[in-house]
């Protein structure tokens, strides 16, 4: 599941450039969170808080519980991180965007699919591991979301295949693709056909050349 992270924020009161230029000295990064019922409200986190909870992040999905310091008192708010802006040349954190979500509604998310385990028909016989869906839609409760999904792909053998219905899913998530489309599958190994090619390589023409004619037999005929 998905590991919820605590992060503290507090209202940003400021707007402007120069509002932005003040929160950066601070030590923190602008950021706003919008969502379920509540208006969207601007905030401020700590640069380094962010850094620190990016690094540590195993997948996409990063659920927060949002602690809001505000006149002495501290509200929270669980919320995914739905957007990252960094900086386009030094690669700094300058803006955060978070979803609220309520604990006891069904979010929809994309959660990316990791093989494991090395292919029976690719250790034994030479075959090529294809996977042609990277990350996989599901619907849960925010507390059930996965940080990712493995698929044990050990058993597959050339010309298998694997399928969303096929995905073992943990307790609480539904998946809302087409359950029959390709997840996985091992394709048969390219073999060089030395004989074919052999035979559509050029040929180089045979040379015959001609003996010139004798001089002495070739003379004029009187």
């Amino acid at each position: 599941m998905a590991k919820q992270v605590k992060l503290s924020a507090r209202p940003r009161v400021e707007a402007g450039r120069n509002a932005v230029k003040q929160v950066r000295a601070r030590g923190s990064v602008p950021a706003v969170i919008y969502g379920a019922k509540d208006e969207p409200a601007n905030l401020e986190v700590s640069l380094k808080d962010i850094k620190q909870l990016l690094a540590h992040a195993v997948g996409e999905n990063i659920l927060v519980d949002l602690e809001i310091e505000e006149n002495g008192k501290t509200t929270n708010r669980l919320s995914l991180i739905q957007e990252i802006q960094h900086h386009p040349v030094k690669g700094e954190v300058i803006h955060v965007d978070f979803h609220a979500v309520s604990a006891t509604e069904e979010i929809e998310a994309e959660v990316v699919l990791e093989p494991v385990g090395e292919s029976i028909g690719v250790k034994t016989f030479g075959g090529l591991l294809q996977q042609n869906l990277r990350a996989l839609a599901i619907s849960c409760l925010p507390q059930n979301l996965p940080e990712l999904i493995t698929v044990d792909v050990s058993d597959l053998n050339v010309g298998g295949s694997l399928h969303i219905r096929d995905i073992k899913l943990p307790a609480g998530v539904t998946a809302t693709g087409d359950p029959e489309l390709t997840v996985f599958l091992v394709s048969e190994p390219t073999v060089a056909d030395e004989s074919a090619a052999s035979a559509e390589a050029p040929t180089a023409p045979e040379v015959i050349k001609e003996k010139k004619a004798d001089a002495a037999e070739g003379g004029d005929k009187k």
